[in-house]
């Protein structure tokens, strides 16, 4: 298959960049070399159209799937003791369940928790550069897209499977919850089938932990859709601002490490840096190579984040105006962007992403996500749908 191309310079720019970090570079597992060598690279274009990037590390987890493991592996060690020592194993395994419901909540909250603090830990970095406006300087805007890929687990295999996993996460929760709640139940009140009531939980731990030790053996994604593509828009979009200077707007670009993980780059980025933000907004960039270009409205695994309603408008403002870009709304269950740490710090937010219209994320955490997938002719679309948000955000409407 030939390479895509395109006669645009601002497409044909963005595709150079996700060629360099999903060709050149390659796999760019959260913390380790490809990561970094993508975060180098960025540095070296920001530098290049005459920014002064910052280079800032952070210490982060190597992989999401540990602290599910280790999740799985508590209820498990729950479900065996409770019937061992009548009400003191029982009050165990209650507190135990309770503990990891409690700890799981968080992590998918992208909050610090028990789980974050024991998992393995490795150096990751994120690479931004500062683009000041050419009248007074009244608001900030955010453009993220991060630099790290993920790993080739079967259920990322086909969208089968991603369906399968979505339900099965609703399912191992719910099937959790109802541990905890038995087990408490049975530490105060003779009910002699609890330990039974946990079986569902105890099978769904195993069911989880066989998915995160088979995720772990498996290679991480070139990554080119998800996410060089918007690293790519990024680094594009800060060579079009560095030449031209939006009027009233402060442009932040921010190009993070360990989205995959848990957003570890993001969450460092808002604790270094909230406070020095100006009236701020965030445009995220998420899978825009294949499809799209669409807006998500909700995001999150059990955990939802809506984005900000006065951004939906103007997505759907301009989709109307414009028909000949077909973009549409989107909504994901199964994960989240760097949309939700804007949100939980109250920044207006929303992410652009290629889902499909039926749903689809192409290529997520595939093998199959490769530079010659992308189509620059929805890059285009999705290129002048961006502009015109941005202008949109400048001029204060």
């Amino acid at each position: 298959m030939s390479e895509p191309t395109s006669s645009n310079p601002h497409i044909d720019t963005w595709l150079n960049h996700i060629r360099a970090l999903a060709v050149d570079i390659g796999p760019r597992g959260p913390t380790r070399q490809g990561e970094r060598r993508a975060a180098t690279y960025a540095q070296e274009q920001f530098e290049k159209i005459g920014l002064q990037p910052k280079w800032e590390t952070f210490l982060s987890a190597r992989s999401i799937f540990h602290p599910h493991l280790l999740g799985s592996l508590l209820m498990l060690v729950a479900f065996i003791i409770f019937p061992l020592g009548g009400g003191v194993t029982a009050i165990a395994a209650a507190v135990l369940s309770i503990f990891v419901l409690a700890n799981e909540l968080l992590e998918l909250s992208f909050i610090n928790n028990i789980f974050r603090i024991i998992i393995p830990k490795g150096q990751s970095q994120n690479v931004w550069a500062v683009i000041p406006p050419t009248g007074e300087h009244q608001r900030d805007l955010l453009l993220v897209g991060h630099l790290d890929s993920q790993r080739t687990p079967i259920i990322f295999s086909s969208q089968r499977w991603v369906g399968i996993y979505d339900r099965f996460t609703m399912l191992t929760f719910a099937c959790f919850i109802l541990q905890a709640v038995m087990y408490t139940l049975a530490a105060f009140l003779d009910i002699p089938w609890a330990w039974y009531a946990g079986i569902p939980a105890a099978v769904c731990a195993v069911l989880l932990a066989t998915m995160c030790l088979q995720a772990e053996a498996t290679p991480f994604t070139a990554g080119a859709n998800d996410n060089a593509s918007a690293a790519g828009m990024v680094l594009t979009l800060a060579k079009e601002f560095a030449a031209q200077p939006l009027e009233r707007t402060r442009v932040f670009a921010v190009c993070t490490g360990c989205e995959e993980v848990q957003h570890y780059g993001m969450i460092d980025f808002y604790k270094r840096h909230l406070n020095e933000l100006a009236r701020p907004t965030a445009l995220v960039f998420e899978m825009i190579g294949c499809s799209g270009p669409a807006w998500l409205t909700r995001e999150g695994i059990i955990v939802p984040f809506k984005a900000d309603a006065g951004l939906v408008r103007i997505a759907e403002g301009l989709a109307r105006e414009h028909p000949e870009w077909d973009a549409y709304p989107a909504v994901t269950s199964g994960g989240n962007t760097e949309m939700a740490d804007a949100l939980r710090n109250k920044i207006p937010a929303i992410t652009l992403t290629g889902m499909t219209k039926d749903g689809v994320l192409p290529y997520w955490h595939q093998r199959a996500d490769t530079f010659d997938k992308m189509k620059p002719e929805v890059m285009e679309k999705t290129w002048q749908m961006t502009r015109a948000i941005i202008e949109r955000l400048d001029s204060g409407d």
